[in-house]
């Protein structure tokens, strides 16, 4: 899927011309003359991957716009425009919380290779995506697992151990490495404490009779999870 880049620009004749060149970088570009005609869709309907706000337009300016969009978007990544190389609307746009700021006219392969930058550094993460884990979904990001029986809150050290045995599915795992990894320490306590989280994780997949982590005495233990 191509990125979706909402653009809100008055000027016909530069918004055009933007909106073309983008296209041909193989963005897809949702370009509005009128800010206002934005609002309504600053809902579930605002699937954009990134804004670039002309900060003078008529009605509402772009900082007012941006205001508008990041309180119903927090994260939502911005660049702004402006014919303007005033020191004091970068300040005001990065105090706002945009991401980058151009002033016009500007280089059309610059603004490309801004806008590649502010996608890279806002992509999502590994902790900010869903992993499926056989009838289970696991989010990094809210540290909880998911399952149609019902859903089950991880603490911290329960998803890192339980991260680390997807990195070594169907693998065979020693104690020691277990614990000088996760633990970095190995004694009688750190020990019994990795038993315990051993025990709530096999209670957690309960319902998933696929996954299975087996004990190996004197070794450690044996990670089976269904491979997608």
């Amino acid at each position: 899927m191509n990125t979706k880049i909402l653009l809100a620009e008055d000027d016909p004749d530069f918004g055009m011309i933007l909106k073309q060149y983008l296209e041909l970088e193989d963005f897809d570009v949702i370009w509005f003359q009128n800010p206002e005609e934005i609002i309504p869709v600053l809902s579930s309907e605002f699937h954009f991957h990134l804004g670039i706000l002309d900060i003078m337009m008529p009605n509402i300016d772009g900082f007012s716009l941006a205001k508008m969009i990041l309180k119903e978007k927090p994260n939502f990544p911005l660049l702004f425009l402006t014919a303007k190389n005033q020191k004091i609307d970068r300040l005001t746009g990065l105090k706002i919380g945009a991401d980058d700021y151009i002033a016009k006219p500007c280089d059309p392969e610059e603004l490309v290779l801004r806008i590649k930058n502010i996608l890279k550094r806002t992509a999502p993460t590994a902790t900010e995506t869903s992993i499926r884990i056989g009838q289970y979904v696991l989010d990094t990001e809210k540290l909880l697992l998911s399952h149609p029986a019902g859903n089950i809150r991880l603490t911290i050290r329960e998803q890192e151990l339980l991260l680390y045995f997807l990195a070594h599915n169907q693998k065979t795992l020693k104690r020691d490495d277990i614990l000088d990894r996760l633990w970095e320490t190995n004694d009688y306590f750190t020990g019994r404490s990795l038993d315990v989280f051993i025990s709530r994780l096999r209670k957690y997949f309960q319902h998933d009779p696929e996954i299975k982590i087996l004990s190996l005495r004197g070794i450690g233990f044996e990670i089976n999870f269904p491979k997608e």
